[in-house]
């Protein structure tokens, strides 16, 4: 009897600890192609995939903030047809206007489904840099460029999005949301114990201390969403500061 009374213990706890990690997770939505994790009660992150030659199947963040039935999307999925799952989701599930989309830079995993947004009429930002070397790649153009930087608001609520320097390439930006003091910094800023990733791109002397402007351009900072990996907080700065330091 008290060996099957510690086995449905342990099973217990195996449960609970199940549970604490799904809720800790906030996963709300998933499929195949589509994760969609709940950051705050106004922000989500979006992931997708996209296959690569040198790191494989690769799970690529964005940054989704939805306000006074309006929403606003940071990088698109990695093709249109996710991109039209992912405005289904908000419309539908979130009842909300896609407002705009922002792109961070001019890669693949950026804006690899913008035209799935353009096709339902939906406005694209990017940094003007990042609209010229999308060109050199004949991918889908954004239509507004900024220099420097943009602000765009949900009612009330606004969203500055900045240029602050090279690192993981010449044009990335990153976008801070003032009301909740969440930054997405795209693939500039790394998860915890991640490695440099894809420097094929990159500038990596000037890495470091663009990061560190943007510790100084902002310097509440709660959450942070990275490119690639787990969202954490303003450490994730630090951690990539040292990661590319000299």
């Amino acid at each position: 009897m008290k060996i099957a009374i510690k086995t449905v213990v342990v099973f217990v706890l195996i449960a609970l600890q199940s549970c604490t990690q799904e809720k800790k997770n906030n996963i709300i939505y998933k499929t195949e192609t589509l994760v969609i994790e709940q950051i705050t009660p106004t922000v989500f992150k979006h992931k997708t995939y996209l296959q690569t030659q040198d790191f494989g199947n690769v799970g690529c963040n964005g940054m989704i903030y939805i306000t006074d039935n309006e929403a606003l999307v940071f990088d698109t999925p990695t093709n249109d047809t996710v991109s039209k799952e992912l405005i289904d989701w908000i419309t539908v599930n979130k009842k909300a206007i896609v407002s705009g989309v922002v792109v961070n830079h001019f890669h693949k995993d950026c804006l690899g489904g913008l035209n799935g947004f353009h096709e339902q009429g939906i406005p694209s930002y990017a940094n003007n840099l990042t609209i010229t070397l999308a060109k050199t790649r004949n991918s889908t153009l954004p239509q507004n460029g900024f220099d420097g930087n943009l602000t765009l608001r949900l009612g009330t609520h606004k969203v500055i999005t900045r240029f602050l320097g090279e690192g993981h390439t010449k044009d990335n930006t990153v976008s801070y949301i003032e009301s909740e003091k969440v930054l997405y910094g795209g693939c500039m800023l790394k998860s915890l114990k991640a490695s440099k990733g894809n420097l094929e791109d990159a500038n990596e002397s000037a890495w470091s201390t663009t990061v560190a402007n943007v510790k100084r351009t902002f310097p509440t900072i709660k959450t942070v969403i990275p490119g690639h990996g787990k969202v954490g907080d303003a450490s994730l700065l630090d951690y990539t500061i040292q990661l590319f330091k000299e």
